[in-house]
């Protein structure tokens, strides 16, 4: 991820929609692979894995989950961010019904979210998750193979989260006052987290979650986000940055064009998954931040469900700035069901023979892969 010569790519993928298993399966995959558990398909992929330093950013304790009504399709509840919501109970993923959210004001947040915002609850930090003292031996081992990374929390996804769309938009006329204070309360939760983790273990890269755009661009105006959310950035990134990490990425879906530089100027570095259809194109935002900016994902989930064509002009579209360095790629949310097993398996075969992937073993020599992929065998993938 710092654009130096390597032997080849990470070979890592987003994640699956709930669906993707009973579909599958009806397609080669094999019964009892739960494709929703990152470690369950990871090892029947081979992917390659991360590590991670416990911390714990968010509400604590979480609001009370309880069921207002159900009928035979549909159930009403609040769940554990105090959200009111209808969903549907056959598990099809849906964006809910959002009905009402519980941050409406700053009653709201002195009440019920400062609480649970506790910067002194001794339960959040990574030396009180565990056998400290083991989990530094271990991570700071030279022979630890995976990735090291911390969460970083978020400043702006949370609190649209907490008041919805309409509601966060709204606070930031109408009290922004309240909505600078909250933004620098997660800021100050977060470096005061993390602090002595980052201080204490190496770690390779700071992981956010900042879900703050839609297709026609950020809920807030970049120079808002300037005046808010950039020295806030700049807090955790400086942290994170004084302490030799200098990964430091956001996961925020959407069109993330206007926000790009808002980050960067708060030192993020990074930028995960760079949906493709939404406008966020990674080839043009390579080009015009070069090596500022590493990419995680940005391979367009649509090319896959257009099938084996799409899917080779899609990785050809990419492949020389993936070579640049600096680009971790994969399909650019969790994949649905529309890909078709074959097609997800085409396109791993041919990201991994473009880039130079080793194939898993254990993954090449399963029976139901092995006659899937007979039907190209043989045939060049690289494109």
């Amino acid at each position: 991820m710092h654009f130096q010569a390597v032997d080849h790519i990470p070979d890592e993928e987003f994640g699956y929609w709930v669906e993707n298993s009973a579909v599958w399966q009806k397609q080669g995959l094999p019964e009892g692979i739960n494709l929703r558990d990152d470690a369950v398909s990871n090892q029947y992929f081979g992917f390659s894995s991360h590590s991670g330093v416990s911390a714990g950013l968010g509400l604590i304790p979480g609001f009370e989950s309880k069921v207002i009504k159900e009928d035979e399709k549909h159930r009403v509840f609040i769940d554990a961010d105090g959200v009111k919501k209808e969903i549907f109970k056959d598990g099809t993923s849906s964006i809910p019904h959002f009905i009402d959210f519980p941050l409406k004001g700053r009653r709201e947040w002195e009440e019920l979210f400062k609480p649970r915002l506790n910067i002194k609850l001794k339960t959040r930090y990574p030396e009180n998750r565990g056998d400290w003292e083991q989990i530094k031996t271990q991570f700071n081992n030279p022979d630890w193979n995976k990735p090291v990374g911390i969460n970083i929390g978020s400043l702006f996804g949370w609190l649209r989260d907490w008041a919805g769309f309409e509601g966060i938009a709204l606070l930031c006329y109408d009290d922004f006052d309240l909505v600078c204070e909250m933004v620098e309360h997660l800021a100050a939760l977060t470096c005061s987290v993390i602090k002595r983790a980052v201080e204490e273990i190496r770690i390779d890269y700071g992981a956010g979650w900042e879900d703050m755009c839609f297709k026609q661009g950020p809920i807030i105006s970049p120079k808002m986000a300037r005046k808010l959310l950039t020295p806030n950035y700049r807090r955790i990134s400086d942290l994170l940055k004084k302490n030799g990490c200098d990964i430091i990425y956001t996961d925020c879906d959407g069109n993330i064009n206007d926000m790009m530089e808002p980050w960067m100027e708060g030192g993020l570095t990074g930028i995960f998954p760079v949906e493709v259809a939404a406008g966020s194109d990674p080839v043009t935002i390579r080009r015009k931040y070069k090596e500022k900016v590493v990419i995680l994902g940005g391979v367009n989930k649509r090319a896959l469900i257009s099938g084996k064509d799409a899917i080779r002009e899609e990785i050809k579209r990419i492949k020389p700035y993936v070579r640049e360095g600096g680009w971790i790629p994969h399909v650019d949310h969790r994949c649905p069901p529309d890909v078709t097993f074959e097609n997800y398996l085409y396109y791993l075969d041919v990201k991994r023979e473009t880039f130079g992937i080793p194939k898993p073993e254990e993954f090449e020599s399963r029976p139901e892969i092995k006659k899937i992929k007979s039907k190209w065998k043989g045939i060049p993938l690289a494109v």
